[in-house]
């Protein structure tokens, strides 16, 4: 089960949303949206977010692939050692 640290991930999101120049109302448009609600909830780590949409935003925002994995990737490492190491 992939596991990762949603306001981590949240908050690169923001940024990268911000670079794009983008508001959280015009993305939550462009996702067929009516309210940036949603938008929101993921940048505050409230809600996981969906791979469809992942992708849909990694487009929109312009960011490199290998980036949004790597820090998914190393959140999941966080977490798992933090829950392996607890079993010793």
């Amino acid at each position: 089960m992939l596991d990762y640290d949603r306001k981590k991930l949240g908050k690169f999101l923001k940024t990268q949303r911000v670079k794009a120049g983008l508001t959280q109302g015009e993305v939550a448009q462009k996702l067929g949206y009516s309210s940036p609600q949603f938008i929101s909830n993921i940048e505050r780590g409230l809600s996981v977010i969906p791979l469809k949409t992942l992708a849909v935003l990694v487009s929109e925002y312009g960011i490199n692939q290998e980036l949004v994995i790597k820090t998914i990737m190393d959140s999941q490492r966080q977490i798992l050692r933090k829950h392996l190491s607890k079993a010793r």
